[in-house]
């Protein structure tokens, strides 16, 4: 029974071998005999002429605009300034105790709807009384629009924490407490996230230098990961280069990056 099975299939297995095509193209005879395009000849290069930078969109500019005035009439009391940055760009600028307040009248207002956090940081100017600026990005999927807000504060003053408004600002706080010693009040958990338990300073401060104070090794005799403090094998080189932007004379006299929106004060 099994030698008949056998012959069989070998008997199957010839007749495929011959029935097969010699080529994959003669199987479909309308695609060999079908005629192909012309290709066309290759266009010729010519200079860019079209401008490189964003157009600016004056209706958009103008809603922007009227929405600036709109929260501004809305929460008075903590608005301090309202301004277009980067041409279609909506900045509000609060006071630090009307975090929560704001936060939650651009969440939660009919008119408004930014539902989303996309992000919060922090940037640190230690020239300034208020050396640390702190950015939250919203976005609004229903008007399909975006909004940033702004405040200040210095390294004693904390803000309140915006996790009682948007539970994602939970990690985003960590970070900047983290990288720049800020402190929210009322935060959950603030903690560090980035850096390593016992690690001392905040690395995105501009004082903190660049090397920072302690450097890491696997130490082979005790098993495990040790921190001792920074040798420099070389001493640090200070580099003095020219600006990059003084080769570009003619955006000396470019309009400036922010526009600020006139508010009638109450």
């Amino acid at each position: 029974m099994a030698t008949i099975i056998m012959r069989n299939f070998r008997a199957i297995a010839s007749l495929a071998s011959v029935a097969a095509p010699k080529r994959c193209i003669s199987a479909f005879p309308a695609l060999r005999n079908q005629a192909q395009p012309p290709t066309a000849p290759p266009a010729e290069k010519t200079e860019e002429t079209r401008p490189t930078v964003r157009k600016v969109d004056h209706v958009a500019r103008s809603q922007l605009t009227d929405f600036g005035r709109y929260v501004a009439d809305c929460v008075p009391k903590y608005v301090q300034k309202i301004q277009l940055t980067a041409g279609d760009e909506l900045e509000v600028l609060i006071a630090p105790e009307g975090v929560v307040p704001v936060l939650s009248f651009l969440k939660d207002h009919q008119n408004a709807q930014f539902l989303n956090i996309v992000d919060i940081t922090a940037i640190d100017v230690p020239s300034r009384d208020n050396r640390f600026e702190l950015i939250y990005n919203l976005l609004s999927l229903r008007y399909n629009a975006r909004i940033r807000v702004k405040t200040y504060t210095d390294e004693l003053s904390p803000v309140d924490s915006a996790c009682e408004v948007f539970k994602g600002a939970n990690w985003y706080e960590r970070e900047i407490w983290d990288m720049f010693g800020v402190f929210f009040a009322n935060h959950p958990d603030l903690r560090r996230i980035l850096t390593d338990y016992g690690f001392e300073g905040h690395p995105l401060r501009k004082d903190f230098p660049l090397s920072g104070y302690v450097e890491v090794r696997y130490d082979d005799e005790k098993k495990r990961v040790v921190a001792e403090p920074l040798e420099m094998a070389q001493e640090f080189r200070r580099f003095e280069l020219a600006a990059p932007w003084e080769q570009f004379p003619n955006f000396r006299g470019a309009p400036p990056s922010s526009e600020e929106i006139p508010v009638d004060k109450k």
